[in-house]
């Protein structure tokens, strides 16, 4: 198993994108039916993250904080985020996460979230290269924006009680775990 040592640990909310070209940064969050698209070009040396609560896009007339809830928008800042640092269209390559139903009584907003983020980076011509959506539980989200590689760890529900914690101090980078899937 490769071992990559990140010096540097950027947690990603609900709502935000982070664009990295340090090859020493991972980035990270929790997902329950939130989706995260991991989005890098390999040549370029630059990749990125975002986190969205709903697919679409904010009604018309909606205040400018309620669009980053949805994909629409924190697609559109990632790509705009990765050209500006010097990516091209037509190299980048995407991994998408997330999409769980967590809630049996809600409808499915995770299934929709998923599927929204598929047909958005199909339309946009984005190669998606992996893929980890659905199920009935979170899961934490590693990814090294420069490398490409993600690993996740699946969640009981008792994690995503803690995340405020973990949005507000820094948290060491573990070793894998029996149960974390690695994707290449």
């Amino acid at each position: 198993m490769i071992e990559e040592v990140a010096s540097r640990r950027v947690h990603i909310i609900q709502g935000e994108y982070k664009v990295i070209s340090e090859p020493d940064v991972v980035l990270s969050t929790i997902l329950g039916s939130c989706v995260a698209a991991c989005l890098r070009d390999p040549i370029a040396g630059v990749g990125g993250m975002n986190h969205f609560l709903l697919p679409g896009s904010a009604n018309p007339g909606a205040g400018g904080g309620d669009a980053t809830r949805y994909g629409v928008h924190l697609m559109e800042l990632l790509i705009n985020g990765l050209l500006k640092k010097g990516a091209r269209r037509d190299r980048l390559e995407a991994k998408i996460f997330g999409g769980a139903k967590t809630i049996a009584t809600f409808s499915n907003v995770g299934e929709q979230n998923a599927a929204f983020a598929n047909q958005f980076l199909r339309d946009e011509g984005i190669k998606i290269v992996g893929s980890s959506t659905g199920g009935d539980h979170g899961r934490k989200l590693e990814f090294w924006p420069v490398s490409g590689r993600a690993r996740q760890y699946p969640l009981t529900g008792a994690e995503t009680q803690k995340t405020v914690a973990l949005e507000q101090r820094p948290t060491p980078v573990l070793r894998p775990v029996e149960s974390s899937i690695e994707f290449f």
